[in-house]
């Protein structure tokens, strides 16, 4: 009886229609609209807003106060962590999203960037990527799930945080370290995997299953300087300008993980003959050079492959009529999970070979340990995307960016990048001008989230 029970739920999960109740699209849609109506950026804005709306939306649907913690260490930067009660059979399951957005100007928009807008098939708005339009779902599915009674095994945590764009009150890392109690789990759903979309066609279906580490250095060179009109060969800009150009010519080690290791196996069978061949032999044990070295020329999989350091600023003399005294440039790294950060700086100063030009790092970096490929999570996710997107298939990814799951990755807790959101590989908007989330793709991935929250507390 259990094992037909199981198959029952399976099947239930599986089920093709993906259209909810309209109540409940019209819900998730007004709730998208509250958030990206709520500037939440970090110069002006208010988290705290945002998460009070959140916590009346949750307490307006019958969720006791005892389970609404408004956490507030600033009084713009608020996070909310609400719990939904389970049977407690097993560890909860952690729902993260965060409520910041990246400042937005409205002249450099065609439209308001606070204003929610539909149009063309698109829901507008800043925050309508990245990250409102996870927020949003998840309120709105505890509250779905809140009117259906629903009991799950496992209590179900939801964070919504702040300052994961930037700022100095990071509400994650806040919560790791003041409030580890209220946001401990089993493992927990995160931004950073989506679905890919390409000429109209599903390409795919990320998780995220781990980040690359950032840290920033700054290089630098510096000369008494002295008057313009006498110039010499030892010269701050020219000693930078000459550490840059062999920076820019070196490459680090590849290095494969479990994840960019099956990322590059099942990715293949989607490609183009020579490049499915160059990502299956880059995917061997060990792997084969000549394939390293044809992916290594695309950027996107060089990136996959290795720590990249790249200069991103640069500034240098005093005025116009002296010799530079100092030159500076800031290098910017996305270093491999596997590279330590001074094993990083050791090779910087090798690449730049020059002991006039110091290289020091700005500030320290958060280690982000990878998540393993779950037991549990990984075959609910493929099922469900076959269901709903039938013959799309599910990549775990390495992300070359950084989300806020490496403070509890850090912290011992699994963290994996999911949405079922599809959007346009070569449109992505979130951080820029005019972001967009198609409409069809915000609710399909409002289901797609639905249905995976349930096939995990059952």
């Amino acid at each position: 009886m259990k094992t037909l029970a199981l198959a029952a739920c399976l099947l239930g999960l599986a089920a093709p229609a993906f259209a909810a109740a309209p109540d409940e699209a019209a819900l998730a849609r007004e709730i998208y609209a509250e958030l990206v109506e709520i500037d939440t950026s970090d110069s002006v804005g208010d988290n705290t807003a945002a998460a009070r709306a959140m916590a009346k939306r949750l307490r307006d649907a019958g969720f006791p106060e005892a389970d609404l913690q408004l956490l507030v260490p600033h009084e713009r930067k608020g996070n909310l962590v609400a719990r939904y009660r389970g049977t407690g059979k097993r560890k909860p399951l952690l729902l993260l999203a965060h409520l910041d957005v990246v400042e937005a100007r409205r002249e450099d928009w065609s439209i308001d960037p606070f204003e929610f807008l539909e149009k063309d098939g698109y829901y507008y708005g800043r925050g309508t990527a990245d990250d409102k339009a996870m927020a949003s779902i998840f309120v709105a599915n505890l509250i779905r799930l809140k009117r259906e009674g629903y009991l799950p095994d496992r209590d179900l945590i939801l964070a919504l945080t702040s300052d994961e764009e930037g700022g100095d009150w990071n509400g994650v890392d806040f919560l790791v370290k003041q409030h580890r109690d209220l946001i401990d789990a089993a493992y927990g759903l995160n931004e950073g995997g989506r679905g890919q979309i390409k000429d109209g066609r599903k390409l795919a279906n990320t998780v995220g299953t781990s980040e690359k580490v950032y840290l920033s250095f700054t290089l630098e060179a510096k000369n008494p300087g002295g008057h313009s009109s006498v110039p010499r060969k030892d010269n701050a800009i020219y000693e930078l300008a000459a550490a840059l150009g062999r920076l820019s010519a070196y490459q680090f080690p590849a290095r494969l993980t479990d994840t960019t290791r099956l990322y590059f196996e099942r990715l293949a069978a989607s490609q183009p003959a020579e490049l499915a061949a160059s990502l299956r032999g880059a995917a061997k044990t060990p792997p084969d050079p000549a394939a390293l070295a044809k992916l290594s020329e695309i950027p996107i999989y060089a990136s996959t492959l290795r720590t990249t350091c790249v200069a991103t600023r640069l500034e240098g003399g005093h005025a116009d009529n002296a010799l530079p005294q100092t030159a500076r440039a800031n290098v910017n790294c996305r270093m491999h999970p596997s590279d330590p950060p001074d094993w990083v700086r050791e090779r910087l100063v090798e690449a730049v070979a020059d002991p006039r030009v110091t290289v020091t790092p700005k500030g320290s970096a958060h280690p982000s340990p990878e998540s393993p490929i779950h037991p549990e999570l990984f075959p609910a996710v493929e099922t469900l995307t076959e269901a709903m997107w039938p013959g799309v298939p599910v990549l775990p990814t390495m992300g070359t960016g950084a989300t806020d799951s490496l403070y509890l990755r850090g912290a011992g807790i699994p963290m994996y990048g999911v949405s079922g959101i599809f959007g346009d590989v070569d449109d992505g908007r979130a951080h820029g001008r005019d972001e967009r989330v198609l409409v069809q793709s915000y609710h399909e991935g409002r289901e797609f989230l639905y249905r995976l929250v349930k096939a995990l507390s059952n």
